[in-house]
């Protein structure tokens, strides 16, 4: 194994299209044809011929100010930059000669004469472009001393103070910056500007002053700066870099991976010395993510060696007893012997399992196996119950497939983005800056969401329009947009006549008609004007190609199929499918929701999202697993607690999800998880859930996993072992003993089986496996022989069910609604730094900028309450109450408060209540009434998870149960 390093070509490399004029050149003797707007520089290195640069990078704009890129074009006066300068047809370039020589090594003594000569102790010898540079340009002595003025020495030769010296800046967790390194190249700010969109960096003074600024000159833990890591990766010194290098030292090898955070899907390099990880790099030629990151992939990977990882296998008869440590055999043993007895005493169904979406596909299909082969019933569910079930319901229905319709390179050539019930910059921060960019380009935007997240207003960046809706009232503002493009012949027909169900479309448009849909009706539901939805609508229907994207902000509602049916409508009315630039697209929240789904963790649908009672898909599985199935669908996760509490559901293996902190309603969770007779617990961690357990089962992190993670985008990415598994084995290995102790016998020698038995049974992944991922880099299903490098852009022709299908979107309002006692509305989400339940990001340094969950509130709301910014405050619904400190935030509207749910101890979902959508049961955690009130202590349910954390989590040294042998 080697260290993996992508040809940087210096500038981009411009996109070829049918239209594509090619220009011929010459450069030192060697003939060339490249796209027209090609640099010489880029295609100088097409040839193998590496010219001098500093300033210049291939995925930042040219810039031209480090002067070492000099070259001479015959005809020509003087020696321009190769990086800003495009080929022509015909002409002849000379690269290297005395010359230009001289002229480097001219340029590059003067960056020399104001540099630290320290080589050899520098935490970036071996990975330096300024010294590569100096050993490229022929660079042998510096006839420049000290003497004068610089920037490296705190003082100067006469013992005074150094004012141009600054000193280094640790205050970032996971990187430093030395300023008395800074080449002033430009290449961060300039990543910082167009790679990120943060705007976060600038080149402050002028002359010999200038330098690179956080802030205002502030350090950049307390800046902007959102720590993505883009300048860490541009610096071409070692100004900017990253401490574990400094630590650890310069990687020696990598293996190509894929980030275990949100739903993007970043590819990364897992760069190592043996079995230590020292960074993450975001790799170049990563389909989603193009060489850009976010913090949390790029630097929060520590959990994966954190204190609290729990690498052994436990059991314990009660959940007041100490954990005791047993052997994997054991384990699995004991916990099988359970779980039949649990079904010989309450029947075969009284027992099921929830896979997990932070798993690989390889590990959530075994479960799904386990259940429904060992187990002998199809009670398994997933997260995407609780996150995007509409998803796969409102798609499914409207287009026939339960999935995006886009890649994510789509959006570059979007015209009009409406952007609905999600936070990108926050939740999916890779492609928030892909979308910023877009936007700084020209496109439009409509936001549709209670807060004022970071596109509403933003560094070059500002909403045409921000529909600020009331929780809970997206159904009425999308058929408000829909009834104006309906009423104002803004219709694509000629769109809609060839491509959707015609019967369907005529009784949806005199539905969206009705006057009861108008801006004007629903203006007092939503508060939001009427005529800046008409403004909006026309924008969408007439702007060019229109794409939406969404999140959990339109399917965590009693409505949340009904919305994403609408947005469907609206797409569809518009013609915007089928093409680069438009396309529903939902962002998933976690790294494999969209696998988990496609894989069968829905009780009612085998992998690839065909029912259970459907004979050719259950004979498929029959006969590959040499078992008899149920045709019946089993229960969803909120029918698994309410059957636990009237008792007869017994029994759950819950696979990497911690449902006792995610799910709404945790006194109902508590209660069901306590009613049961056996629960399983895989995880890295004894997370929330673990506290009510029987048996845990230590799991492995994304660096220690062979497999595949499914992003939003339907792209099957590898994932691959970047270290041995730190507990002694696969998770999918686990499973299969647990399936063969319970007498279905189950056996994988490696993940590639797996996933070629995944292929074997599942059409739209017929065509992937482990050699083709890798020949390919990865793949979006679906994959087969139709489409045997995949399917990027879907519905291109067809949509998969044949016609598109108009369905009827009525606005029913949640029973959730503010009162007397609960006067205002919670909505809640995540941010940047956190993910999901926290259990990874709060084991890293991410903490440093989220160490609690805070309560934001509108400055009204908070003065009519006498409540004061930092203030502890109770927070109570109808379901349960809790204490959270309060930040006092014009970002929200008055009447509407909002959390995240990050931190166990805030219990945030005690307050949330078991509300949900009408078609798939996805808890309303958007809309729950609340009062917000002082208070100087925690809440009682606050008191009992403080004991509950220490008592049920303890860990015996004595050996007192005997395992089932």
């Amino acid at each position: 194994m080697t260290l993996i390093k992508e040809t940087d070509y210096g500038t981009k490399t411009p996109e070829v299209h049918e239209t594509t004029k090619m220009v011929t050149l010459e450069i030192d003797g060697l003939e060339i044809s490249v796209p027209e707007g090609t640099s010489i520089m880029n295609a100088a290195m097409q040839l193998g011929i590496q010219i001098p640069k500093l300033c210049a990078t291939d995925n930042l704009d040219p810039f031209g100010s480090c002067r070492l890129c000099l070259c001479e074009i015959e005809g020509r006066r003087g020696t321009p930059a190769s990086c800003t300068t495009p080929v022509a047809p015909g002409i002849k370039v000379s690269t290297q000669n005395d010359r230009l020589a001289k002229l480097r090594r001219g340029v590059m003594e003067l960056y020399i004469s104001d540099h630290p000569l320290d080589c050899l102790t520098c935490a970036a010898n071996g990975d330096c472009e300024l010294q590569d540079m100096a050993g490229a340009v022929g660079l042998r002595e510096v006839r420049y001393g000290y003497d004068g003025e610089n920037h490296v020495f705190a003082t100067r030769a006469d013992g005074s103070v150094n004012d141009r010296f600054k000193p280094k800046d640790i205050s970032n967790p996971y990187f430093q910056f030395q300023p008395s390194k800074c080449i002033v190249c430009s290449r961060c700010v300039r990543a910082c500007e167009e790679v990120q969109g943060t705007f976060a960096l600038t080149i402050d003074g002028r002359g010999f002053a200038s330098h690179v600024s956080a802030g205002m000159d502030e350090q950049f833990l307390a800046s902007e700066c959102v720590s993505c890591g883009a300048c860490v990766q541009a610096c071409p010194t070692a100004t900017l870099i990253e401490k574990s290098v400094v630590d650890i030292g310069q990687p020696e090898h990598s293996i190509i991976t894929t980030c275990a955070y949100c739903g993007v899907g970043c590819a990364f390099k897992a760069e190592m010395r043996g079995e230590e990880l020292v960074r993450m790099v975001p790799y170049k030629d990563g389909g989603a993510n193009e060489g850009h990151s976010c913090v949390k992939g790029r630097f929060a990977f520590s959990y994966a060696t954190h204190k609290d990882r729990m690498l052994t296998p436990m059991i314990r008869e009660k959940i007041t007893d100490p954990w005791q440590v047993v052997t994997f055999d054991e384990a699995i043993n004991y916990a099988a012997k359970r779980f039949m007895e649990t079904q010989a005493k309450h029947g075969r169904r009284s027992i099921g399992a929830v896979t997990s979406s932070r798993t690989t596909l390889e590990e959530i299909y075994s479960v799904q196996k386990l259940v429904r082969a060992a187990f002998n019933n199809n009670n398994v569910d997933t997260c995407a119950r609780v996150c995007h079930s509409p998803t796969g319901f409102g798609l499914k229905v409207a287009f026939g497939e339960a999935a995006g319709t886009q890649d994510f390179k789509s959006t570059d050539k979007t015209d009009v983005m409406l952007v609905i019930g999600c936070n990108p910059t926050d939740a999916h921060p890779v492609f928030g800056s892909r979308m910023k960019k877009r936007l700084r380009e020209g496109a439009k935007l409509i936001v549709i969401d209670p807060r004022q997240i970071e596109l509403v207003d933003s560094p070059h960046v500002k909403a045409n329009y921000h529909l600020q809706l009331m929780p809970g009232t997206n159904v009425a503002v999308v058929n408000a947009i829909c009834h104006v493009i309906a009423t104002e012949n803004l219709i694509d027909r000629k769109f809609v006549n060839r491509r959707c169900e015609k019967t369907d479309f005529h009784r949806w448009e005199e539905f969206i008609k009705l006057p009861e849909h108008s801006p004007e009706a629903i203006e007092h539901i939503t508060r939001v004007p009427a005529q800046m939805i008409r403004e909006a609508a026309r924008l969408y229907a007439t702007g060019g190609n229109a794409a939406i994207y969404y999140g959990l902000g339109v399917t965590e509602h009693t409505q949340g199929s009904t919305t994403v049916m609408a947005l469907a409508n609206l797409a569809m009315a518009t013609g915007n499918l089928g093409r680069d630039g438009v396309g529903v697209n939902p962002l998933r929240g976690q790294n494999n929701v969209q696998g988990s789904s496609d894989m069968g963790s829905a009780p009612h649908e085998y992998p690839g999202y065909r029912h259970v009672s459907n004979q050719e898909a259950r004979d498929i599985y029959q006969k590959e697993w040499n078992r008899e199935l149920d045709p019946e669908p089993g229960l969803r996760i909120p029918n698994m607690f309410d059957a636990a509490i009237d008792g007869s559901y017994r029994g759950m293996f819950i696979h990497g999800e911690d449902i006792a902190q995610s799910d709404p309603d945790t006194h109902h969770v508590e209660a069901a998880l306590k009613a049961m007779d056996i629960v399983v617990v895989q995880d890295l961690f004894l997370n929330e859930t673990a506290a009510f357990a029987h048996v845990f089962l230590p799991g492995t992190s994304f660096l220690e996993k062979d497999g595949t993670f499914v992003n939003a985008e339907r792209r099957v990415n590898r994932v691959r072992k970047v270290f041995q598994e730190k507990q002694g084995m696969p998770e999918w290995a686990i499973v299969a003993k647990l399936a063969t102790a319970m007498g279905f016998p189950m056996y994988y020698a490696t993940a590639s089986e797996v996933m070629d038995e995944i292929a074997r049974t599942t059409p739209s992944f017929a065509g992937i496996s482990y050699e083709s991922l890798d020949r390919l880099g990865s793949i979006q299903w679906p994959c087969n022989d139709q489409h045997p490098t995949g399917t990027p852009i879907m519905h291109i022709e067809e949509f998969v069910r044949g016609k598109g299908r108009f369905m009827l979107t009525s606005y029913m309002a949640t029973d959730e609604k503010a009162s007397n006692t609960f006067p205002l509305i919670l909505t809640t989400g995540r941010i940047l730094s956190h993910y999901n339940v926290g259990a990874q990001t709060r084991r890293t340094d991410n903490m440093a900028w989220h160490p609690e969950d805070v309560l934001e509130m509108h400055p009204y709301d908070a003065e009519i309450r006498g409540l004061k910014d930092a203030q502890i405050v109770s927070l109570t619904s109808r379901a349960g109450a809790t204490s959270i400190r309060l930040k006092v935030s014009e970002r929200m509207p008055q009447g509407v408060v909002y959390t995240t749910f990050h931190h166990p101890g805030t219990g945030a979902n005690l307050i949330t209540t078991s509300a949900s959508d009408w078609a798939t049961n996805c808890p309303e955690y958007k809309v729950t009434a609340v009062q917000v009130i002082p208070s100087n202590q925690p809440s009682d349910w606050q008191a009992e998870w403080n004991t509950r954390n220490v008592e049920n989590k303890r860990i015996s040294t004595e050996k007192k149960l005997e395992p089932a042998e």
